[in-house]
C-alpha cells in the first residue's frame, strides 16, 4: 500500500486533520481527490472541501468505506464511541490510525473488527506549517507496511519517530502538550519586555523570532542545549542574572512538574 495512491479518510476535520491535509497537498504526495473527511460541523467540512479540494463524505461510515487509510481525528473523550460507529466498515486491508491522546491502543482495537492494524499517532500542533513531531506506536495486528503508510502521511507535516506503546504517555507530555510550554515562555517574556517599555508589537516579534532562531540553533548543532546555554551565558552577565533569578525561583523543576503531571493525565484519559 502507497500512500500516492490510496484514498485517505479523515474522521473529523479539525486542525490536525487539515494540517495533514495541507502537508500531503502541499507535497504533493496525493492528490485532493483521494482525500476524504467527514464532521459534525457541516460548515467546517464545507469550508475544508472550498479550501483544499477535498471530498465530503455523507457519514463517518461513508467516509471510512471510501478509504483504505482511516485517521480517527477525533477528542480522546469521543474516540471509541466514533470508531464503534464505523467499525462495521472497517475491512480486514484498512490501516487505522488514532490521534486521540491516551487513549491506548487495546481499546482502540476492542473496538474495531479483530486483526484491524491499528496504528496510534501523537501529532502536536507544529504540524499545522509542517513543523511538527509524530510518535507512531503500532497495535498488535499492524505490519511494517502500515506503519509505512503511516510515516508517509505524517512526514507531510514534519519529523516521525516509532516508539513501544509504553512511552506515549510521555511523548504526550513532552511533544504534544509541549508548544503550549513554548508559547507559555513567550507570553512571559512579552509581558516583561512590555513592562520594561517595548511596544507590543515590537515585543512580540523579537520574542518570536528569538524562539524560532533558538529552535533551529538546537536543530543543526545538535548540541545539548545544557551547553548551547552556557555558550551565551558570560560570567556577571546578562544571562547569568536571569538564569539565576529563574534556578533561585525552580523554573526548571517547576516544568519537571508540569510535565509529569501531563503525563499523569495522559495515563487517565487511557484508563
Amino acid at each position: 500500500m502507497s500512500i500516492q495512491t490510496i484514498h485517505i479518510a479523515f474522521v473529523g476535520a479539525g486542525n490536525m486533520a487539515e494540517a495533514l491535509i495541507k502537508g500531503l497537498l502541499d507535497a504533493r504526495i496525493t492528490t485532493a481527490e483521494k482525500l476524504i473527511a467527514a464532521d459534525v460541523n457541516e460548515a467546517r467540512l464545507q469550508w475544508l472541501v472550498e479550501e483544499y479540494g477535498i471530498t465530503a463524505a455523507r457519514s463517518n461510515e461513508d467516509a471510512v468505506a471510501r478509504a483504505e487509510l482511516v485517521v480517527l481525528a477525533v477528542k480522546p473523550q469521543q474516540l471509541l464511541e466514533v470508531a464503534q460507529g464505523v467499525a462495521a466498515r472497517v475491512r480486514s486491508s484498512h490501516t487505522v490510525v488514532s490521534i486521540a491522546a491516551g487513549i491506548r491502543l487495546a481499546r482502540i482495537e476492542a473496538a474495531l473488527p479483530p486483526r484491524t492494524a491499528v496504528i496510534r499517532a501523537m501529532p502536536n500542533t507544529p504540524a499545522l506549517v509542517q513543523r511538527g513531531v509524530t510518535v507512531l506506536a503500532r497495535g498488535t495486528s499492524a505490519r511494517d507496511a502500515d506503519v509505512h503508510v503511516a510515516r508517509d502521511l505524517f512526514l507531510a507535516a514534519g519529523k516521525v519517530l516509532e516508539l513501544p506503546e509504553d512511552a506515549m504517555d510521555a511523548v504526550t507530555a513532552v511533544s504534544g502538550s509541549g508548544p503550549a510550554y513554548v508559547f507559555y515562555l513567550m507570553e512571559a517574556m512579552i509581558e516583561a519586555a512590555v513592562a520594561h517599555g517595548l511596544r507590543r508589537s515590537d515585543a512580540r516579534m523579537l520574542v518570536e523570532e528569538t524562539v524560532r532562531g533558538a529552535g533551529e540553533l538546537a536543530a543543526r548543532l545538535h548540541e545539548d542545549p545544557q551547553a548551547l546555554r552556557r555558550r551565551v551565558t558570560s560570567p556577571g552577565g546578562t544571562t547569568e542574572a536571569a538564569i539565576k533569578v529563574l534556578d533561585a525561583r525552580k523554573v526548571k523543576e517547576a516544568f519537571t512538574a508540569a510535565i509529569a503531571a501531563a503525563a499523569a493525565r495522559s495515563r487517565e484519559l487511557g484508563a
